[in-house]
This record gives C-alpha cells, structure tokens and sequence, in this order.
C-alpha cells in the first residue's frame, strides 16, 4: 500500500519533481516559492542550488534540459519578470529533456510589490501553464506538466498561489520514475536563436499552441463535474476549493490546463448550463478568451474583483446574494511589521535619521526602514533598483542633490541584481554613496545562503564571494567595511562618504539577529535611578523595550538580543550590558 502524508503544496510540488525523475533544479529564494527547493534538495538524487537570481536559474535549468535531462527552476511572480529573457526565448527553442518552471503568484500581496498574474506572462511567451487545486494535484500535475514538456517540446509553466503553496494536503507518495538521459545531438536551428532559425521557430510555436489546445479537451486535468445545471462555475487552482464550499451541487469546469484553453470543452459546458460563472483570481485571463468566443453569458469581474485572494463568502455574497461579514476586518490586536531586536539594519537606520538622510531601499527586510520610527527609506521598486534609483537621481539633479542620499540593498540582493547596477555607476561616473547591508544570509524569505555566504543550498562550504574585494575589482577606490553597531564610526563613514565626489561603498557587517549558530553573549539591562527619561533609547523603535508610566524604560530580556544599540544612544549609563546569566 502506497504511503500517504499530509504535505505542503511546496513540498508536493518538491516530491511531483523527485518522482518525474528530475535530475537538476535551480532556484532563487522568494515567498511563496522558496519551500520549493528547500525540499527538493532533501533528495539526494536531485541536483539542486541557489543561483545568484531567478534569471540565471531559468538558464540553468534550460541548459540542463539541452544535455537530455529533466530539469526544473522554481521563483515568486516577480522572478519570473527577471526569468523572462530566456524564457521567451525557451518557448522557442523548445526542450530536450522536460523543463518546468515553478512560478509562486502572491494574491494578497502578503509578500511581493505587486498582485502580477503569471498567466499573462505565460501568454505572451506562450509558454503552457498547468495550474493545481491542492497538494495531491500540486504533485500529480508537476509529474504531468514534464510529460507534456517532453510531448510538445516546450517549458511549461505550474502556477501556484500563496494559498496552494503554504496548504496541506493529503498527499499518496509513490515511487520515483528515472526516464533515461537523452542523448546529445548539435541542433543548431532550434537552439541557436539567431533571427533565421527563431522566424522558423516561432511557426513551430505557433503550432504547437494550436494542437495543446485542440488536445486539452480531452487532458485528464481538465474535469467537468455536472451537478444542478441552474448554474455553473469554470474555474481553476484553488479558487475551485472556493466553488466546491460555497456550492457543492453546482455544475464547475475544472481548468488544470490554463494555457491554452480548450474551447470545445468550454463551449460544450457553457452549452448545458443556465448562468455561467468564471471565478478565477487576479487577471480575468481565462475570461477574457471565453467571451472573444462569443460565450457573452459568462460573468466575470463583472462582480469578482481583480484584486487580493477570493474566498468562498465571495460567491455565497455575490452569486447567492447572502450577508457576509467577509469585509468587516477581524478584531484583532494591531501588529504592524517591525524590525527584530538585535536586526543590524535598524542600527545603520537609526544612524541615517539622525544625519536626516534619504534612503533608495530595495527588497529585503530592510524595506521596514521606511515606516515609523525610522522612516528613512523613501524607496522600494524590485531587486537591485537601489543603485539604480539612486544613480538616476543623480543624473537628474545633480551631485548636490543627493548629498542627503544613500542607496540601501541587502548582500543577497547585491548579489541577485545589485552588482550590475553597481558597475553602471562606476561606467557612467555617478556619484553616490551605496551601503550594502551585509547581515550574511537572506534574511527575508527565511534565511537562505547565496553567492557570499560560503553556503550552497546542499550546505557544503564553497569559496565565498568577498564583496568588499569584488567592490575594488570595479575600481571603486572608497571602499569601507564597518561593524553595522557600532554607532560612532558609522556616523563618521556615512558623513564623510556622502560628501564624497566619488562613487562610494560602505558594507556594514552584522550577522542577521535569527541566524542560525549566532549567539547572543549579553543582555541590555536598565539603570533607573540613572534614566532622564528623554527617550532617546526608544527613537529606533527596538520591541524589547517599552515606556513605564513614570517615563523610565524597561527591557524584556527574552527579546533583547543585547546589540547594545540602546546603550550607545544613552548619554546618561541608565543602560548596561550584562553577560547572559548574570
């Protein structure tokens, strides 16, 4: 008897490309995807790492697919607009060996700078997208999705959500099928896009989208449930959960195949049903296809939002006409996002809003600069804009202009965009001081290794990249590295830096406070018959410490991490560092 396990859809999508018989995956780290190759890893059958971003794993994984064998690259939405250059080009070029690209969308935006739709990229790369309900489909439909690669000779995209990839399911493991390694044979006209061999190759595409649409009308993913005929759903991911809670007996088309679209499968259900619902999130892709076929019924975001995550309440409200308290907000506590104690950033911020100095943030734990009491990044586009935002500021105003500015980027993110960008400002001969928060991981998405770390994803010990020496290979002269607590030289690099004519770096190093292996040898203790109560302890905003009512300050010692920042903003002693168990 098979054996069964109540699984994430990350980890089912992590077991779907074990057994389909993967042999290579890259990644790069970003909610919700990044429990994708945390899993796979744990397969020692499986190549797997962290690439410096999500456009170098694409390439990864389509080389790996030229040489014959199954390969796979997983990122959040809005990697795939950094995979996109060669993934255009992969629906070209076609496959070897099968090739997915986990794409993680974030309805909600509980994560991510914006809601983008991965279906819309996928439609304008035509690249095929399967999109699974929950986890025994997050496994089934990965093993699925590299059966079509292989038959239709292209990448193929699985979508899941935030929902689908932080879920659990019940999930029946089965054993891991290895087809053999196709052999190599030099195919220049379909994987040398010059323009002669892509004009050939787009036909091929073009084609190729035609049959998988003719051909979804009968996929197996692609499943009608006729129920009461008064009403009907086509749907898809897990918006069908949604359907199946608010209206078990209504009739639902259950899209597993979103692009292309079977029309004939469509047409036949929209056909046989009374009112016709399409209820998908974010973008109506599926409905806007449905509706230039003439299907003009179908009801849409007529009455579905475009935006954030659907619910069942949605339907019972909008289709059944039923009160819902779905938009009234949970009465809970209020619990704004705010940075750890001990966090090395809030020391370098508190550092800027005292020199009243603007900040180009980037994306990263960082980004939390920018709301009160910090308040000093002004910022935040997408990884590595930092230096770019700040270099074009300069080109627009002038070198006075960003005296009281800085470009903020994390060292994961440095290493993901941040280095090319960099070397753009040395090329075109900027101005600007660029702080690189080095708190050696990727702290935002759970503490994941990269290029500067000495880490693979596999946890063997690699040489690291020094950014400090890859900084002055650039032939950047002003190159600084300091402790990112202490206060007093920071403030001095900082003043001194932005008042330079240059391009400058300084790389403030602090281990992330919740790094695994980093101890914590001191806590920060008040002295209150020495406090003034100015408060000047409090202005970074650290949880550990609160107001008393007579305006003297307490510290919970099961948070403080004992940076000693506090310490250092008190001119009175009424804060002392003391050793752990003292």
């Amino acid at each position: 008897m098979a054996e069964k396990k109540i699984l994430l859809g990350n980890e089912a999508i992590a077991r779907g490309a074990y057994e389909a018989g993967v042999k290579v995956s890259s990644a790069y780290p970003g909610t919700p995807s990044t429990e994708v190759s945390e899993n796979v890893v744990k397969y020692d059958e499986v190549y797997a790492e962290w690439a410096p971003n999500e456009k170098v794993a694409m390439e990864v994984a389509l080389g790996a697919s030229i040489a014959g064998v199954r390969s796979m690259c997983a990122m959040k939405h809005v990697g795939v607009n950094v995979a996109a250059d060669p993934l255009y080009t992969a629906a070209y070029t076609g496959v070897k060996g099968g090739l997915v690209l986990v794409a993680a969308d974030d309805p909600g935006m509980y994560s991510s700078q914006n809601e983008q739709d991965s279906r819309m990229v996928a439609r304008a790369a035509m690249v095929p997208v399967v999109e699974p309900s929950d986890s025994a489909e997050a496994k089934e439909f990965m093993k699925y999705a590299f059966d079509l690669s292989e038959k239709y000779d292209t990448p193929i995209i699985l979508r899941s959500t935030t929902r689908l990839s932080h879920s659990q399911g019940l999930v029946e493991l089965q054993e891991r099928v290895e087809p053999e390694d196709i052999a190599y044979e030099r195919d220049a006209a379909k994987f040398v896009m010059m323009p002669g061999n892509a004009i050939k190759r787009h036909l091929f595409v073009e084609d190729r989208l035609k049959r998988m649409a003719e051909d979804a009308n009968t996929m197996p993913i692609n499943k009608v449930e006729y129920n009461d005929l008064s009403v009907g759903f086509i749907t898809s991911g897990i918006p069908y959960q949604y359907v199946k809670e608010a209206m078990p007996n209504a009739s639902v088309l259950k899209l597993g195949l979103v692009n292309p679209l079977p029309k004939k499968l469509i047409e036949e259900f929209a056909s046989k049903v009374d009112k016709l619902y399409i209820f998908e999130e974010l973008e109506p892709v599926i409905e806007e296809q449905v509706k230039a076929w003439g299907i003009s019924k179908a009801v849409g975001k007529e009455i579905f939002t475009v935006q954030g995550e659907y619910n069942a309440e949605m339907i019972r409200e909008k289709v059944l006409g039923e009160p819902t308290d779905a938009d009234k907000p949970a009465q809970v506590p209020p619990r704004p996002p705010i940075l750890c104690p001990g966090c090395p950033h809030r020391s370098v911020f508190t550092v800027l809003k005292k020199l009243k100095i603007h900040g180009a943030g980037d994306i990263g734990c960082y980004t939390l600069g920018a709301v009160a009491p910090l308040s000093v990044i002004d910022t935040t586009i997408c990884m590595g804009a930092s230096i770019s935002t700040l270099h074009g500021m300069e080109k627009a105003k002038g070198k006075d202009y960003i005296r009281n500015w800085v470009a903020v980027i994390g060292d994961s993110t440095f290493m993901h965009t941040g280095i090319n960008s960099l070397v753009n400002m040395v090329y075109n001969q900027s101005t600007g001081t660029v702080i690189i928060l080095d708190n050696s991981t990727t702290g935002m998405t759970g503490h994941q290794d990269h290029a500067a770390t000495g880490k693979t994803l596999k946890g063997e010990t690699v040489p690291a990249i020094n950014i400090y020496n890859l900084c002055k290979s650039l032939g950047i002269e002003n190159v600084y590295e300091v402790d990112a607590f202490n206060q007093k030289e920071l403030e001095e690099v900082i003043k001194r830096e932005t008042a330079r004519e240059a391009v400058s770096v300084i790389i403030t190093k602090a281990p992330c406070a919740l790094l695994k292996g980093v101890k914590f040898p001191f806590k920060c203790r008040p002295v209150s018959d020495k406090c003034k109560k100015c408060g000047a302890c409090l202005k970074p905003g650290c949880p550990a410490l609160t107001k008393n009512e007579d305006g003297t300050i307490s510290i919970d010692e099961t948070m403080c991490n004992g940076c000693g920042l506090c310490m250092q903003l008190c001119k009175f002693s009424a804060i002392e560092q003391v050793k752990v168990g003292e």
